[in-house]
């Protein structure tokens, strides 16, 4: 797996899943609060591998371009 989740992109992500996560797993109810959870999970997932399937599938790639011997 290539990188394809840049660190400002990791960061708002980690974040923004932790945030729903926690209001999921806090706030929330029933199948609202399983969704929040879920989506928050991958989220912060994505952030901490660095990698987003999505991204992928739709040929995206925030992450910087590294030069040979840099």
């Amino acid at each position: 797996m290539t990188p394809n989740v840049g660190s400002i992109d990791r960061i708002l992500r980690l974040v923004v899943g932790l945030l729903i996560a926690g209001l999921g797993y806090t706030m929330l109810a029933g199948v609202w609060a399983l969704a929040a959870v879920g989506i928050g999970a991958v989220m912060a997932l994505t952030a901490l591998v660095g990698f987003c399937p999505a991204y992928t599938i739709l040929g995206i790639n925030t992450c910087r371009r590294r030069l040979p011997g840099a």
